[in-house]
């Protein structure tokens, strides 16, 4: 049986709560987590259960949000052959698995009426039945169950079970967002750094700078320490240096995927000519400007032999524009050529 992931941080709000975790892990009794999502409801479950003297037992786990009613009913209690279409064999459901153990409910506010009744009577009595079978089977299995909703608000609105609430929550956990625990940041961030420098290859870590690390600790972290994890390990693998600290931060993974706005028709200008520079503030705007705009037509016209269509091509031109900007500035193509689209 391995051992359960750690919960990384010193900060007091997350020294409380599992204080708590350690004070319930052999209390043999249900018990609720409750945090917003990436928050490590399932590290805190593993924990009540590899401190608990069920820690050599299974730890069995369940997402009920991921699974559509009928297929978690099926999962979690099991069924017998023949009980639907396509149940070929006898299937033993995660709480037949989880005996002597711990099962861990994940969602739990997204359960049906249904499944929150067979839920009531196996906590309550450690009793069920498979799907399609007849025999009473028992279990001894401790549960904890693990919701970001408010449970309390959902019985008063008739959404979830008043007493599968009250048999669920012997004891209740709060495990705070990364926003009350500012000051585990630097220290999440340099672990999971180091995780993906080991994975990419690289020596060590080279660590973050100041202003890298200011902003991580300045984010308000809406998806947690979930959301953390992945925007550092983006970071350190878009830096691609293992040889400098991390000083760029990617927090929105789009942002560098979003195509920049250019104009077609019209060639950025990216640089101002040289002689322009020299005489940067003491030339007006509009003379640089057509200084360099004559060069860049000149120069265009030159490499393409002075063949207007081809050249109104390159700059993202048409024929008529070119030959207006040629007009303006006084260019033109040092000998008519015969052009077989029929321009010259």
């Amino acid at each position: 049986m391995r051992a359960p992931d750690s919960i990384i941080g010193n900060s007091e709000a997350l020294a409380t709560a599992l204080d708590h975790l350690s004070r319930l892990a052999p209390v043999n009794r249900p018990v609720i987590v409750v945090g917003e999502r990436g928050t490590g409801k399932e590290l805190a479950a593993e924990r009540l259960h590899f401190l608990s003297t069920r820690w050599e037992a299974p730890f069995i786990k369940v997402n009920c949000a991921a699974m559509a009613e009928a297929l978690l009913e099926s999962e979690l209690f099991g069924h017998e052959a023949g009980a639907f279409t396509g149940a070929t064999a006898m299937h033993r459901g995660r709480f037949e698995r989880a005996d002597g153990g711990t099962l861990f409910l994940d969602e739990l506010g997204t359960t049906s009426a249904r499944l929150q009744e067979k839920l009531l009577r196996l906590v309550e009595y450690g009793e069920f039945e498979r799907l399609g079978g007849q025999r009473t089977l028992r279990v001894d299995v401790r549960v904890v169950a693990a919701t970001h909703a408010d449970l309390p608000a959902m019985a008063a609105a008739g959404e979830f079970r008043h007493d599968l609430l009250d048999r669920l929550a012997f004891d209740i956990v709060y495990l705070p967002p990364l926003r009350e625990r500012r000051e585990d940041i630097a220290g999440l961030a340099e672990h999971f750094a180091i995780q993906m420098s080991a994975e990419l290859g690289w020596p060590l870590f080279p660590g973050f700078t100041e202003a890298a690390l200011a902003q991580l600790e300045a984010h308000s972290w809406p998806g947690n320490v979930r959301e953390l994890k992945n925007a550092v390990e983006r970071s350190v693998y878009r830096w691609g240096d293992s040889g400098a600290a991390v000083a760029t931060v990617a927090l929105d993974p789009f942002a560098d995927a979003r195509p920049r706005e250019t104009t077609a028709a019209v060639p950025l200008l990216t640089e101002a000519p040289a002689d322009a520079e020299a005489a940067a503030g003491e030339v007006p705007l509009r003379e640089r400007v057509d200084a360099f705009e004559h060069r860049l037509l000149a120069e265009a016209l030159a490499s393409h032999g002075h063949h207007q269509k081809r050249t109104a091509e390159a700059l993202g031109l048409s024929y008529d524009q070119l030959r207006g900007l040629l007009r303006r500035h006084g260019l033109r193509s040092r000998r008519p050529r015969r052009d077989t689209a029929g321009h010259n």
